[in-house]
């Protein structure tokens, strides 16, 4: 069976600090023939390990690396990606992933507020533009 996690279950699941919990994200997650990780899910699970669990970005990637890395994963690839490239690099998760989705959508150029985001998009050779 093919099963859509929710945020709250993937922070369960790398977290752990509720036993309980943790053991039915588990067993939810581990008895799926395939898990889909919906962009909007890993966009938040960024958020609340950031936010919530103060972590940082490595680690963060890292914990998101392990779990999309598996045979049962589902996952916009390009978006995940993107999103793991701008996390690396100091920068948020969901910025990368946005540029990435505009993109593919025929998008040339990402805009935005946010100065560090336009900074990192450009270093790394993509058209972005801060809106000042």
């Amino acid at each position: 069976m093919r099963v859509a996690v929710d945020t709250n279950v993937v922070v369960r699941f790398l977290v752990g600090d509720d036993p309980d919990q943790y053991a039915l994200a588990r067993e939810a997650m581990e008895s799926a023939e395939y898990l889909v990780f919906p962009t909007v899910t890993l966009c938040e699970t960024v958020w609340v390990l950031e936010r919530r669990y103060r972590l940082a970005g490595t680690e963060i990637a890292a914990m998101l690396r392990a779990l999309i890395n598996t045979e049962t994963a589902e996952f916009d690839r390009s978006a995940a990606e993107a999103g793991l490239a701008m996390l690396e690099a100091g920068g948020d998760f969901a910025d990368g992933v946005i540029a990435q989705q505009g993109r593919m959508s025929g998008a040339a150029m990402f805009v935005s507020f946010d100065r560090k985001a336009v900074r990192l998009l450009d270093q790394a050779g993509q058209p972005a533009r801060l809106l000042a």
